[in-house]
């Protein structure tokens, strides 16, 4: 299979991961992104082949670049979502993604995505069966499923690379394919050395800033030219300049979402506590005064709303529970 390493490749590798040579940008980044894929179709049509398993006569063999839409990662970061839009020659629509954070609302956002390039595909007065194919394709720098999840809810895992369509429910009937969905989920890399060529790809989205030269083994192809455009030796200072902005924009975000999701995490625990003190002191038959709830609902200190739920079991009157101590 083109992409795929031999059986010393994990090795050759790790000897690249360690040598002094090149420096390699980061596939993910923002702008190397749009350097590698929104500007070589061959890449990015290597990269569809292999997460699609698009292979012998349903291989893609030649694409068009559409507009592509930049939205805003997260309020207060800088970042954009990038995706790279292309057309197949049978008329199937591709949007790739890089997602760097799972933000809230992430898979309602792919899926509203997909069906809007679907639906703006008609013109006014224009008939549905000029509508053709939609494939939304997320590489996500994190575990969409992870699998701890899904084995504590008793659910089967989600490999690494997961396809997705409708399905009739009764008979397994995949009639219904005009909207897809594909994601590499790079969190779930495994340890082995790669075996297809989406294992390939994912392990260079990981490993490429750790890497001094390109993997004598990787053979000819997308995988090797996506190295040899990441290799920062042939950026211009302007390049490196936009490169570096990203990186710096990308660890804003990433300390961003972390204290969004501390902050998050803070607030469900103190929603919790408020919950189970309004329940203690319903039960012990207390009526709470206006003063009181909006006390009660506007603190956030999780310590002190558990010191009054404590309070709040054995107490005789509410003045023994809502204090300031």
């Amino acid at each position: 299979m083109p992409g795929r390493p031999s059986g010393l490749a994990l090795a050759s590798w790790a000897g690249s991961r360690q040598s002094q040579g090149m420096a390699f940008a980061d596939l993910k980044n923002d702008f190397v992104f749009r350097r590698i894929f929104a500007t070589r179709p061959t890449i990015l049509r290597g990269l569809l082949n292999d997460l699609l398993d698009r292979q012998g006569e349903r291989a893609i063999e030649a694409i068009e670049y559409l507009p592509s839409e930049q939205l805003p990662l997260v309020a207060g970061a800088k970042l954009s979502i990038l995706d790279v839009r292309c057309r197949e020659r049978s008329g199937t629509t591709f949007v790739v993604e890089m997602q760097l954070l799972h933000i809230a609302g992430f898979l309602n956002r792919v899926v509203y995505n997909a069906c809007k390039a679907y639906v703006e595909q008609l013109r006014a007065g224009e008939p549905y069966t000029k509508l053709t194919d939609v494939v939304a394709i997320s590489i996500c720098d994190f575990a969409l499923w992870p699998d701890a999840e899904q084995d504590a809810a008793k659910l089967a895992r989600v490999p690494m690379l997961s396809r997705w369509n409708m399905t009739e429910r009764d008979s397994g009937n995949h009639g219904l394919l005009h909207v897809q969905y594909a994601f590499l989920e790079l969190a779930k890399l495994p340890e082995r050395r790669p075996e297809t060529g989406a294992e390939m790809w994912a392990w260079l989205f990981v490993h490429a800033p750790e890497l001094t030269q390109v993997p004598p083994d990787l053979p000819p192809g997308p995988q090797r030219e996506a190295m040899e455009l990441a290799n920062e030796a042939s950026f211009t200072q302007l390049e490196l300049d936009a490169y570096r902005k990203v990186m710096d924009e990308i660890q804003q975000a990433r300390e961003y979402g972390t204290a969004q999701r501390a902050e998050g995490k803070a607030e469900g625990e103190a929603e919790a506590a408020r919950s189970a003190l309004a329940r203690v002191i319903a039960k012990r038959g207390f009526t709470l005064t206006a003063a009181l709830q909006g006390r009660i609902d506007a603190e956030r200190d999780v310590a002190r709303l558990e010191q009054w739920l404590d309070a709040a079991v054995t107490a005789t009157s509410l003045a023994e529970v809502v204090t300031d101590a």
